[in-house]
């Protein structure tokens, strides 16, 4: 692998484009990344009005897809975990890739922590006291104004954020699958006076270009680097093309959303340290097996294949071997998680089965 320059970052600017766009740019960049073709990247970039659902989530759980297609606005799967979120051209992404020799640490708080001050601290030039809420979260007075999540792939992390610039929290309450309850006029009030935008604290909307310049600035700083911009490398174009003529289709996006069964479906929703986890169980009570379940969510796994392995395994599994079962499947190989366990899946699939005997017993 080419040994990579410690001491520089490349500010990449990819501008406004569309979801399938920016998500081959977030997989081409983290693979060349970690093949030691990419050097240390600060990546800017603007989206064309989208739902994002995390690597492991149903689309129809989490989105209301339906006015998305009526309303035009794209829907797409991230490469990473984590929820669904909505984007358009009035939030500012950052993306940063770095490696562990970088960071000094594979520590994910104490490297949310340096690089959420450090975007912070850029924030604050342009006239806003922004400052670094744990876990992830960049607030002003109280108020998110950026959110932020990473995830090592190998020897590389892929860290990104977002910043409110003129931001309106109504047009994601009624693209995410929100409880009707949320959408009154008083909750739209109440989610609003929990989030701000720089439009707003401003009193004018701030000129994009210097934005991008005291967060790249700070960043550099924080790490004592020297950030420059630079074009996209051949090796990363080549990787782009590739990645989004697999990621812009619907086998791509609609990948976690459940096959039809004839099985009963018995569900459950389980929330721990890690996230949250969604599981459906179809069982055949005469044998007392799992026939198959289905697990999605909130949550960060690598490799990413992992969770639909784990389902492959416990197809037609008997239901008192199901915890053996899980804790073999981890056992048996490398498995990244962000605050998840084995034990959690454990949690996670005796909630459904609970569920089970509950809904065989009402019948």
């Amino acid at each position: 692998m080419p040994e990579r320059d410690q001491k520089t970052l490349r500010i990449l600017d990819t501008g406004l484009r569309p979801a399938a766009e920016n998500m081959a740019f977030n997989r081409a960049l983290l693979e060349c990344h970690q093949e030691g073709h990419s050097p240390h990247t600060l990546r800017f970039l603007q989206f064309e009005p989208c739902a994002l659902v995390g690597f492991h989530q149903n689309v129809d759980q989490e989105i209301h897809a339906d006015y998305c297609r009526e309303q035009g606005i794209a829907i797409q799967r991230r490469i990473t975990g984590g929820g669904a979120i909505y984007f358009d051209s009035t939030q500012l992404g950052w993306e940063l890739y770095l490696d562990k020799q970088f960071l000094g640490t594979a520590d994910m708080g104490r490297i949310a922590e340096r690089i959420c001050t450090a975007a912070a601290e850029g924030m604050q030039k342009l006239g806003v006291d922004a400052r670094f809420r744990p876990r992830n979260d960049i607030e002003v007075d109280g108020r998110k104004i950026s959110g932020t999540g990473g995830a090592f792939d190998g020897e590389s992390i892929l860290y990104q954020g977002t910043l409110l610039i003129e931001f309106d929290v109504e047009d994601m309450l009624r693209i995410l699958r929100i409880p009707a309850e949320k959408l009154s006029d008083k909750a739209i009030e109440s989610a609003r006076d929990r989030v701000a935008n720089m439009a707003t604290l401003l009193g004018e909307t701030p000129d994009l270009d210097y934005v991008k310049r005291t967060i790249a600035e700070a960043i550099a700083r924080e790490f004592a680097v020297e950030a420059a911009p630079a074009d996209l490398l051949a090796e990363e174009d080549a990787a782009f093309r590739e990645a989004l003529a697999e990621i812009d289709n619907d086998e791509w996006v609609y990948q976690r959303n459940r096959p039809a069964t004839d099985a009963p479906l018995h569900e459950a929703v389980y929330r721990c340290d890690g996230g949250l986890m969604r599981v459906g169980a179809a069982v055949d009570p005469e044998r007392s097996h799992l026939k198959q379940v289905w697990i999605t969510g909130d949550v960060f796994v690598k490799p990413t294949r992992t969770i639909a392995d784990l389902e492959a395994s416990l197809k037609d599994t008997p239901v008192t071997e199901m915890e053996d079962r899980v804790r073999a499947f981890f056992a048996e190989r490398e498995v990244e998680m962000l605050q998840l366990t084995p034990e959690d899946f454990i949690a996670a699939l005796r909630e459904a089965l609970a569920q089970a005997e509950t809904d065989e017993a009402a019948e």
